[in-house]
């Protein structure tokens, strides 16, 4: 019979098992209800908490009249600007003396020549296989031609007849288009020649009539400065070697090993896992496989198609187009240029628009401002009219009848027995204890039914 645990055997979904400790801990057989987080936080008694220092929300009267003094216009004090020195630099003093440009770098380390190593991975080396495969392949052996013959059309012979009377049925176009005389239409299009305007050219523009003219203040020059080589020799000192002198001492010695530097051109006589499994072992060269040379098939190459074969030309004659041909004047009168656009389209006589200027739909005041806003003028007081209430009065409702407390709730309602949770007792009725796993799990198994004797 299955076992079950006490978490599962509750119904309620309040009872679990006192756990243990975890898994890796053996389980000694002694009973621990408390955890690692009872033990190190424990339970205190019934603590208040502290009361909030939050102001309460009430309602405040008017308390007095508001200052319209700030916290910052009554901490400020103006102070009286200074303005700040302006830096000068000082004067270019080149210094004499030579530069001493070599470095630590290149007195502690000094080149020498390295030779390149020798590789350890044999040469390529391929087998030479001799002899001749004589092998059929697969497509050869199972493709096999055929001695196919050539199948008869069954086609039935149509010669072709031309027609001997000529085709007389007019066609769509031939029917509906009636040619008619085209006349040419008035033309609206301004001339292309250009009018000169009478009046002359008014060359102000709002740059040149808003634009003043202001006197600028002379550039003083700058005489340019001749250079005059020195005459003392560079001193190459630096503001580190004049304010710090170093005291006299022993030159501080390297830490870094001396470079091992190959002397001998001879192999690295060290053996490694890899030499020793994986021995190199001679590689035959690759095999060159000739092409096989091209032997022109005997005869002659037959060129004739299906379509050759079967295709019979007929001798027909071209069909004549029955649109009319076009037929060429032959007078002798000037060529006339002028276009149906330039006869619709003749030039205008136009002239530059003038500057358009926005006249201004605001007009600034003339007078004195009397200090009366358009809120203060137009505003007329009214008394304030309170809204009458429309809820009803707080009064209780009597009646000369009997209450009736009869609900749904009340009417409707089945009491039901309730059940005791069967993991609320020590050992829950009608389980037998079998165990405690590891982890704390309490296991019942249930009790076999009494049978009583006849």
């Amino acid at each position: 019979m299955r076992s079950r645990c006490l978490c599962q055997i509750c119904t309620c979904g309040r009872h679990r098992c006192p756990h243990g400790p975890t898994k890796i801990y053996e389980n000694s057989g002694v009973y621990c209800p408390t955890t690692e987080y009872s033990e190190k936080y424990p339970s205190y008694g019934d603590v208040l908490p502290a009361p909030s220092l939050k102001p309460k929300q009430e309602f405040q009267a008017h308390r007095g009249k508001m200052e319209g003094i700030t916290t910052f216009k009554s901490d400020y004090r103006p102070y009286e600007i200074v303005p700040q020195p302006r830096h000068v630099p000082e004067e270019y003093k080149p210094k004499q003396g030579e530069i001493d440009l070599h470095t630590t770098y290149k007195r502690d380390f000094n080149s020498y020549k390295v030779q390149p190593v020798a590789r350890v991975r044999p040469l390529e080396r391929r087998r030479a296989r001799k002899g001749k495969i004589d092998t059929v392949p697969t497509y050869k052996d199972d493709y096999r031609a055929w001695d196919a013959q050539r199948r008869e059309l069954c086609k039935p012979e149509q010669p072709y007849y031309p027609p001997t009377v000529k085709f007389g049925n007019a066609t769509t176009s031939q029917d509906d288009y009636v040619p008619r005389e085209t006349q040419p239409r008035q033309s609206f299009k301004p001339s292309a020649v250009a009018k000169r305007p009478t009046v002359p050219f008014n060359g102000d523009t709002s740059h040149r009539l808003d634009y003043v003219p202001y006197p600028l203040e002379s550039k003083s020059a700058r005489p340019k400065e001749v250079y005059r080589p020195t005459s003392q020799p560079f001193e190459g000192l630096t503001t580190h070697r004049c304010a710090f002198r170093g005291l006299a001492g022993e030159t501080a010695r390297t830490c870094r090993p001396a470079p091992a530097r190959a002397t001998t051109d001879a192999r690295f006589a060290g053996s490694t896992e890899f030499r020793d499994s994986f021995q190199p072992w001679e590689i035959p060269p690759p095999e060159v496989r000739r092409a096989q040379e091209y032997v022109p098939p005997p005869g002659t190459m037959q060129l004739l198609s299906t379509s050759h074969l079967d295709y019979v030309p007929h001798a027909a004659a071209r069909v004549a187009p029955i649109r009319p041909a076009p037929q060429r004047r032959s007078d002798k009168f000037p060529f006339q240029g002028k276009s149906t656009t330039q006869e619709d389209f003749q030039a205008w006589e136009s002239c530059r628009p003038g500057l358009v200027r926005q006249q201004p739909q605001i007009h600034g005041p003339a007078g004195k401002f009397e200090g009366l806003s358009t809120f203060r003028s137009h505003y007329v007081p009214h008394e304030l009219v309170p809204t009458a209430s429309c809820k009803p009065l707080r009064a209780p409702l009597r009646s000369s009848g009997p209450f009736d407390a009869a609900t749904m709730y009340s009417t409707e309602y089945t009491p039901k027995k309730q059940e005791a949770c069967p993991a609320s007792f020590p050992s829950p009725p009608g389980y037998v204890f079998e165990n405690t796993n590891a982890q704390g799990h309490r296991f019942f198994r249930r009790s076999p039914p009494s049978v009583e004797a006849f």
